[in-house]
């Protein structure tokens, strides 16, 4: 899992790291199938209803919807109007604000969409933060073959999948308004202006 471990500190300590998946792109397009496994060993301390399973610590909000499966981890905060679907799973302490969607991802502790935006099919390290209205999209509509190439360490990766979203390491900090296409990686630290477009597919 080169991918995960080089820009996720804690992938290896996760409960995501006993998962078959060895690409981000993997993990993503079997995120209903993962979040399952994980919900078969889960702690008792969890509130389960259905497939749907929330830290008694964690707070979500009358009007939010989840759609199973899910996990909501400790301190987790979930805000009304609200949308996390697809099979999704939040460690600990992770924000998602009014109006945003989260489809098919993963969230590691302390990460925040603020308001507004939308992630998808993605894999986000700790500590990020999406201001209001930043997008990570994650399917190429505007090509007739969708399908996702990723430019990595100087080589094109074809990664079979027509859905996926980015990569995203740990302390990374998207300013409000960003767009980012389908398909990205980015390191550790990095920081996206506010209204920027980050295209990294190769030419």
């Amino acid at each position: 899992m080169p991918f995960l471990t080089e820009h996720i500190t804690a992938f290896s300590d996760s409960p995501l790291a006993a998962l078959t998946e060895k690409t981000p792109w993997a993990l993503t397009t079997n995120s209903v199938l993962a979040v399952r496994r994980l919900l078969s060993g889960i702690s008792e301390d969890f509130r389960i209803s259905g497939d749907v399973a929330v830290h008694p610590t964690a707070t979500v909000e009358a009007g939010a919807l989840i759609k199973a499966p899910a996990i909501i981890g400790p301190g987790c905060f979930i805000a009304a109007g609200s949308l996390i679907r697809g099979g999704c799973w939040l460690e600990e302490n992770c924000i998602i604000g009014p109006g945003c969607e989260l489809k098919s991802s993963f969230l590691f502790s302390g990460s925040k969409l603020a308001h507004f935006n939308f992630v998808g099919d993605s894999v986000v390290g700790a500590r990020v933060n999406l201001e209001a209205g930043s997008i990570v999209a994650n399917f190429r509509n505007e090509f007739a073959d969708p399908k996702i190439l990723i430019l990595h360490a100087g080589e094109i990766v074809d990664t079979g999948v027509d859905k996926f979203g980015a990569l995203i390491g740990d302390d990374c900090k998207f300013g409000a308004n960003a767009v980012i296409a389908p398909g990205a990686i980015f390191e550790r630290g990095a920081i996206i202006a506010r209204l920027a477009l980050v295209d990294q597919r190769p030419r």
